[in-house]
Order: C-alpha cells, then structure tokens, then sequence
C-alpha cells in the first residue's frame, strides 16, 4: 500500500499522464480518437480506489483553462459535446480501481486476465454517459447529427439517427480502447508495480 505523499504525487503525474495523452490525437471526424482511456485505466490499476483523484485533477486543469484536453480548455470544453467523456473519467478510474484492489494478488496470467476483463467493464459508463451527451447536443444540431450519419455511412451501415450516434461514439472507439489503451496500460502498471515494490514503497 502506497502512503499518501507517494498517492498525491503519483496522482498528480497521472493526472499530468491525462492531459498529455489527450494530445496523442487523431480524427475520423469531430470527436478525436486519444489515448486517454490509457491514463484512465491506468489512475485505477495504480491508485485503486483512489483513481479518481488525478482524473478530478485532470477536470480542474481544463476547468481553469489550461489546454489539458483534445479540444482545448475552458468551461466551454466541460459544458461541450465531448463533456459526458470527461465527467466519466474519474467512474471508470474508481471502478478499475475496486477491480483491482479485488482481483490483483500474485500478478499472474489469470489475474492479468481479469483485470482487463474488467478495464472493459470499468469504462462502460465512460461510453454510455459519452453517447448520452453527445446524442443530447443532436437535438437541434444537424451538423453533429451528420457527422454520426456520415461515420456509420463511411463503414458501409445506413442507421437511423439514434443508432448512427451510438456508432459513432462509442463503436468506433471500442476496438482500440480495449485492445491497445487498456492492454498498454496493464502493461505499464505491472512494471509500476515492480519499481514500488523493489524500493518497498508497494
């Protein structure tokens, strides 16, 4: 167990990790592809329960306008299309968290295993509170609504407007979310883990 000037410091440099990784951009469309969910994931593996602290910071950073997220910072970022992600952050963190703090003993295959079976549960509300924001900010704005329409059209599918919402913001970010962001951050816990524990500070 870490004590807390080592948690608060590790919380602030996930934190940090956040806003950095926000950057590691790339866009289908409006919303950017990150490698957040990296850094999210990560907050829970190392904190535990405590994940949500440096995701907290993480809001306070672009609440007070530092460009900390893929679209900038200001409150118009925490108030914007792209809020129900930001919000969610700091759940998926404590919920990687308990995940962890439950499952992670002898660090072996099976226990590798259950954690990222559990990184997947960890960030469903992160995509169910994404889509419910975004398909809110929909309503009475056609551009957002087409961009959904026009991303579920580029992979061949003719959804209805709801469906092509839920495509285009939680779908399309699924494969490399669970694959990549939430397997490198596994990774790198484990060789966190290590460090700590080689200098008795885990």
């Amino acid at each position: 167990m870490v004590n807390n000037y080592l948690r608060f410091t590790l919380a602030c440099a996930l934190a940090v990790l956040t806003a950095l990784t926000s950057q590691i951009k790339f866009y289908l469309g409006i919303i950017p592809y990150t490698f957040q969910n990296f850094a999210v994931i990560l907050s829970g593996l190392v904190l535990g329960r405590y994940g949500f602290v440096p995701q907290l910071i993480y809001i306070g950073m672009i609440a007070l306008g530092f460009p900390a997220s893929a679209r900038g910072g200001g409150l118009g970022v925490l108030l914007g299309y792209t809020a129900g992600y930001i919000w969610s952050f700091p759940i998926s963190a404590t919920i990687m968290g308990f995940i962890r703090e439950k499952v992670w003993r002898k660090g072996d295959l099976k226990e590798t295993l259950m954690l990222w079976i559990g990184s997947i549960l960890a960030v469903i509300p992160l995509y169910i509170i994404g889509f419910y924001v975004f398909w809110l900010w929909t309503v009475g704005n056609s551009g957002l609504l087409n961009y959904c329409l026009k991303v579920a059209k580029t992979f061949g599918l003719n959804l209805s407007p709801f469906w092509a919402v839920f495509f285009a913001t939680v779908v399309v970010f699924v494969p490399q979310d669970i694959f990549m962001d939430h397997v490198i951050a596994i990774i790198v816990f484990k060789h966190i883990q290590k460090f700590l524990k080689s200098y008795g500070l885990a």
